[in-house]
């Protein structure tokens, strides 16, 4: 990976801080359904259940927040490469000689 785009790195790091944001709320939520399995009345199963729901949709949604941002980086970093190589190059002064 040494000839890679900084912006494919941007967007290959992205997506394993997904998997492993997406993990972690995956176990979160197991660990909830297991209580509300567990819960004796009805009414602390459903409190459980709703926890585990609204972590999931909380989970989610900050996954999907990490990966438009890394596009965002990416797709910038990309365009002002782009700009970059297409902009004329500075040219230097020219010094005059003394006669």
């Amino acid at each position: 990976m040494a000839e890679a785009d900084l912006d494919i790195v941007i967007r290959q790091l992205a997506k394993q801080q997904n998997k492993g944001l997406m993990t972690a709320v995956k176990r979160r939520r197991d660990g909830y359904v297991s209580l509300a399995a567990k819960a004796k009345d009805k009414e602390t199963k459903e409190k459980y259940r709703q926890i585990a729901k609204n972590i999931m949709l909380q989970g989610t949604a900050a996954a999907k927040r990490l990966q438009i941002s890394a596009d965002n980086a990416a797709d910038s970093y990309a365009r002002s490469m782009r700009n970059a190589a297409e902009a004329e190059p500075a040219r230097k002064p020219v010094k005059k000689a003394k006669a």
